[in-house]
């Protein structure tokens, strides 16, 4: 079968792993575009096996950057969550542990201007999926940015070189409303009814209560994904509130149209735990416990994206995460302790002066460039 090429480059941006690519290399046409992504991954096989996935959300993924036309800004980063198993190119979220590879690959293909010597820079990068801004210090070695550093991020057992990640005014870029159903509201799914926070900040979330569930929030991925019943109930009410938000007119055809988001996640007490590398979590060094839902699947961590997501709702007066969290009240400004299947994520999050809004959320990763080369895609193909 006859192949074209495509040229790539593998980013892993904290635990996550995605094929980034220049937009000059890619066809205008969305179509063919949509074929390139859905190949370079394999989103037919679970295993993704025929491509540069590995049967998880968190490496089922493709990035396009490119120049950027707005004022002071070097570069526009589109994200592309694909799917396991169907094909599916989805663009209505973006992801957080991406945007550290998204700030190296700037500065590895030179969308951003670096000096000789220079130990570091701030790269301003435009999010397409969220229309918000990203400022991402990434230090530098000989032009390049540094992989190697003293930075051990949870979720990872090697450190490396520690990118700072700030998003600007992170709240209603998908819905245009930080919380668009209300701080808290009600859904059903079948005959029962569930208390949520559907906050849209950095990317949309479902927040649930793990008590709802008979759960404490320490269930480890391997027993959360033996319980088909709970993860039928779960992506229920994540295809719920995506239809409460119109976005699709039945959990059927949300299920189908709109897999990525929102994406929904269970939130308890801190309480001691074990993580899934075995180290020991203790309840005092956390501020909430949480497990999430992506595709379908239990997250192996948590995505970046949710945890900036929940770190900001805990500091929200009114959601379910600050009702859950540990000494939220009154902060301005707060480092978020938050505790899931990894270990411990620290998130920066600061208000608005009114304390009614989100002003940024951060969070340090690190990445590394993987390989770079050519990616060979079937000339013709039934996607």
């Amino acid at each position: 079968m006859p192949q074209m090429t495509v040229p790539c480059v593998v980013y892993r941006g904290g635990t996550s792993r995605g094929v980034f690519f220049h937009g000059k290399d890619l066809p205008t046409d969305p179509e063919e575009r949509r074929r390139i992504f859905l190949h370079a991954v394999d989103c037919w096989n679970p295993s993704q096996v025929d491509g540069l996935g590995a049967g998880t959300s968190h490496t089922s993924k493709c990035v396009v950057m490119a120049p950027s036309a707005k004022e002071g800004v070097h570069a526009n980063y589109t994200f592309v969550q694909v799917g396991i198993g169907v094909p599916v190119a989805d663009t209505a979220g973006t992801c957080g542990n991406l945007m550290s590879a998204a700030g190296a690959f700037a500065v590895d293909e030179g969308l951003v201007p670096v000096s000789p010597g220079q130990e570091s820079v701030e790269v301003v990068v435009y999010d397409t999926n969220i229309d918000r801004t990203l400022r991402i210090h990434v230090p530098l070695e000989n032009g390049k940015a540094r992989a190697d550093g003293s930075f051990l991020m949870s979720g990872l057992v090697r450190p490396g070189a520690r990118i700072r990640i700030s998003i600007l005014n992170p709240g209603g870029g998908k819905t245009g409303s930080s919380f668009p159903l209300g701080t808290r509201t009600h859904l059903r799914v079948g005959e029962d009814v569930f208390e949520i926070t559907l906050a849209d900040i950095v990317n949309p979330i479902v927040f649930v209560e793990a008590d709802a569930f008979g759960l404490d929030g320490t269930e480890a991925n391997a027993l959360l994904s033996s319980r088909e019943e709970l993860l039928e109930t779960l992506n229920s009410i994540r295809d719920q509130a995506a239809v409460s938000l119109g976005w699709a007119k039945s959990p059927e055809e949300a299920r189908k149209t709109t897999p990525a988001v929102p994406k929904i996640a269970l939130v308890a007490p801190p309480r001691d735990y074990v993580a899934e590398s075995g180290e020991r979590i203790r309840a005092e060094d956390i501020d909430v416990l949480a497990r999430m839902l992506s595709l379908g699947r239990v997250h192996r961590t948590f995505a970046a994206s949710a945890l900036y997501c929940l770190a900001a709702a805990c500091l929200l007066e009114g959601t379910v995460p600050f009702r859950t969290a540990r000494g939220n009240c009154g902060a301005e400004e707060r480092l978020f302790r938050l505790g899931h299947p990894g270990g411990i994520a620290e998130i920066r999050v600061g208000l608005t002066a009114d304390g009614k809004n989100v002003a940024f959320v951060g969070m340090d990763r690190t990445a590394r460039r993987i390989l770079a080369g050519d990616l060979c895609i079937p000339e013709k193909t039934v996607a």
